[in-house]
């Protein structure tokens, strides 16, 4: 494969001249074709994404068939674990609702990361479910499902970061 460049100046060879395309310049092409076509989707299916796991994780707290009822059981110490299942799940499907709705962004990720960041009290709260025999090295399943949701709170920083702010100040007037 050949791509035509122009000539120098002041040459005695063609207009145009063909140079041969590395495999690398393809690449390169290719490699920028693909990130153009996926910039415009890529945040908000993070986005989505983010919010079916939290439509999914709440309704399954609400339904009373979560797998981590026990564990929020024997981290949060506020009585009614029923209840406390319940208004997390409720919390989690709102959250879900606004982050694929995408009304509220700002504040539904900020939202969102802070309830992710709670998770971690477990690590505090009940040490001995999320670690084998005391090592901090070795993760239960308890462990590995509270410490994946440091993914998920990276996920909503990407989030923040790159979700714009309405400008200050006073509307700009129509035209």
């Amino acid at each position: 494969m050949t791509h035509e460049i122009d000539s120098p100046r002041g040459t005695q060879h063609p207009d145009r001249i063909q140079v041969p395309i590395t495999v690398a310049e393809r690449a390169r092409a290719l490699d920028h074709s693909v990130t153009q076509a996926l910039r415009p989707v890529a945040l908000p299916a993070l986005r989505v994404m983010l919010g079916i796991l939290f439509l999914w994780f709440g309704g399954l707290k609400v339904i009373g068939r979560s797998p981590v009822a026990g564990l929020i059981g024997q981290t949060l110490p506020f009585g009614n674990d029923h209840l406390v299942l319940l208004l997390l799940g409720l919390a989690e499907l709102a959250l879900g609702a606004l982050l694929i709705s995408g009304m509220f962004i700002r504040l539904s990720v900020l939202a969102s990361a802070m309830h992710l960041a709670g998770t971690f009290s477990t690590f505090a709260m009940a040490p001995e479910l999320m670690f084998s025999d005391g090592n901090p090295l070795l993760l239960t399943t308890d462990g590995e499902f509270v410490t994946k949701n440091g993914l998920l709170i990276a996920a909503t920083l990407v989030l923040i970061t790159h979700t714009s702010r309405p400008p200050k100040g006073p509307k700009p007037e129509a035209a």
